[in-house]
């Protein structure tokens, strides 16, 4: 289990990045490898994200000195979204099969957590969310037509999308995390617009389902010195809760966000209206 630690930036610090800094703070390149674990320590809400890859050998979850925990899922919990072929996670030994846009998630307590794929020549990609727990809540399946959808955007903003809320008080109980998978309509670009804020709970994004030559400019920063990281296909972004959410792109994408904070309400966040940015 590969874990790279990311610290917490000031807004204010952030004013003053290059872009090499900019990308070095909060782009994580290279979720997937094959046959690994790849995970990041952000201490943005000490949130845990990355990708599970198997080919011919199970890749397991482990605690560790980094977390203080003989096990992974002592003190946290976690979700799981498939983007890759089917596949399976085991947790305290049972098997739960996920196909592609299959959802999981893993309750506070659980010990033992690996994933394998059907085919090693056709591998799963799991796609991990963990979030610190104070409780522990049941662990649940979560297949694509479970997902609670909803539909935003018009083709006039070109941001017709379908939100599917995964991990979330409508599908299924958790401490603090939330996690769903948004698909964009064919030809809309935009994944928020007009972006927003939310104090109150930080953000991980992963840009999926990408032509190699697509890229997402996803836009960062505070309203008024936005700055923006240029993304490739299964990049993820950590979006702190003092930064704008919002991206757009260039060719066909999807994208999934993962939250942590204070609440679990959806609709908990400020908006900006565009005259604000700078």
């Amino acid at each position: 289990m590969n874990l790279d630690i990311r610290y917490g930036q000031d807004p204010e610090d952030a004013m003053y990045y290059d872009t090499e800094t900019l990308r070095d703070r909060f782009l994580v390149e290279g979720v997937f490898g094959l046959g690994e674990l790849r995970l990041t320590y952000s201490h943005t809400d000490r949130v845990i994200f990355g990708g599970a890859c198997p080919t011919v050998a199970p890749l397991a979850l482990t605690g560790g000195k980094e977390l203080g925990t003989e096990n992974f899922l002592d003190r946290r919990e976690l979700g799981v979204i498939n983007i890759g072929d089917a596949g399976t996670v085991e947790a305290d030994g049972i098997k739960y099969r996920l196909g592609k846009r299959e959802g999981l998630y893993v309750g506070r307590g659980t010990k033992a957590i690996s994933f394998t794929s059907d085919d090693p020549a056709k591998p799963a990609k799991f796609y991990l969310m963990s979030s610190p727990a104070h409780r522990t809540c049941p662990t649940v399946l979560i297949p694509e037509a479970k997902a609670n959808p909803r539909k935003l955007g018009s083709p006039e903003a070109c941001n017709v999308r379908t939100i599917r809320q995964y991990v979330h008080p409508a599908v299924c109980e958790s401490c603090q995390l939330c996690m769903g998978l948004t698909i964009l309509e064919p030809g809309s670009v935009w994944n928020t617009f007009p972006p927003h804020t939310h104090e109150r709970r930080m953000e991980v994004y992963l840009y999926f389902d990408m032509a190699p030559e697509t890229r997402v400019i996803h836009l960062h920063g505070r309203p008024d010195e936005t700055r923006h990281l240029m993304m490739s296909n299964e990049q993820c972004v950590i979006s702190p809760s003092w930064s704008i959410h919002s991206g757009v792109g260039t060719g066909p994408y999807s994208f999934i966000w993962g939250m942590a904070g204070e609440n679990q309400t959806f609709d908990d966040m400020d908006g900006i209206k565009p005259s604000e940015l700078r």
